[in-house]
């Protein structure tokens, strides 16, 4: 659902402004309808409102294929696709925290086709209507990946969801200590724009997030989240290179306990520590946070738990 206020332009110039006109008219033409037309601008400004509001077009159950739009490259291996919806105020309709699964037959080296199901996080969100943008970072083995990166402007994939544990809702805790490894951030990214997004509307928040990559061109979407930073006191990044070039200030090597210790939140009641990246360095982590005091983590977590890996 797009985060928007009732009094936009449009509902005035598509609901308020005809509604009053409907009634003012009754009031001079005949007084003793007013009541009537009251009732009739109110049911008509209604199925307006409905029919105004953003179409949600996901559906869990079903594949539905999207055409990509436009193809905007990162780096040697990394690209933005953006993806067009079916009409320009269509949305995704995918909760803050949550996935979609992309799912492509994919030629095997004996000559056969399998159906390959993958998992990604839009970094576009359902406050922009009209498209849905994946950051997707292509290896050598991977079977979606490739595929993603073999896709010329014009071509479709399939997409189903939403999919995933964890929603984020405003305030839900006080402080995130956030963990994300590669393209990882995605999910991070997404939850933090919505803590960004939800200030005026009382979202106090806080996040510490430490993103670990290997060298300084692999951190992806930097630019976006030193902006996030300037412009949100509550939104803190930690960046970590495991080979860092001369001069680096950052983190160095693997994120260790000890940086989870000094940079992100003691462990509480009302924080909430979040995952993503690769398993090695998910499985290590969740030993980590353990030592530290933090509820052991799950096989598979659920969005009550202290400590949730995507």
């Amino acid at each position: 659902m797009s985060e928007e206020s009732l009094l936009e332009r449009k509902y005035f110039d598509g609901i308020y402004i005809p509604a009053g006109l409907l009634v003012f008219g009754t009031v001079i033409v005949k007084k003793e309808w007013t009541l009537y037309a009251a009732l009739a601008a109110l049911v008509l400004g209604a199925i307006k409102y409905f029919r105004m509001l953003p179409k949600k077009v996901l559906k869990p159950a079903v594949f539905q294929e999207f055409e990509l739009k436009e193809k905007t490259i990162i780096s040697h291996n990394v690209a933005i696709y953006r993806f067009k919806l079916p009409t320009p105020d269509s949305v995704l309709g995918l909760p803050i925290g949550q996935h979609i699964s992309i799912g492509a037959a994919i030629e095997q080296p004996d000559g056969s086709t399998k159906e390959i199901v993958r998992s990604y996080t839009p970094i576009s969100g359902d406050h922009q209507p009209g498209y849905f943008d994946l950051l997707i970072k292509s290896y050598p083995t991977g079977n979606i990946s490739k595929h993603m990166a073999s896709l010329q402007v014009g071509q479709t994939i399939r997409v189903k969801g939403p999919k995933g544990a964890f929603v984020y809702t405003p305030n839900m805790v006080r402080h995130f200590g956030m963990v994300a490894g590669g393209t990882g951030i995605t999910p991070m990214l997404q939850v933090i724009r919505a803590i960004v997004r939800g200030r005026a509307a009382g979202d106090r928040t806080e996040v510490d997030l430490i993103f670990a990559n290997v060298t300084a061109q692999d951190i992806l979407l930097k630019e976006d989240l030193d902006a996030l930073v300037a412009q949100d006191k509550g939104i803190r990044v930690h960046y970590v290179l495991d080979r860092p070039p001369e001069g680096w200030t950052g983190g160095v090597g693997f994120v260790t306990q000890e940086m989870v210790e000094k940079l992100l939140p003691k462990p509480a009641s009302d924080v909430k520590i979040l995952l993503c990246g690769p398993p090695p360095m998910i499985s290590g982590l969740k030993k980590a946070t353990e030592a530290l005091g933090f509820q052991k983590a799950r096989p598979v977590s659920k969005l009550e738990d202290q400590v949730f890996a995507f």
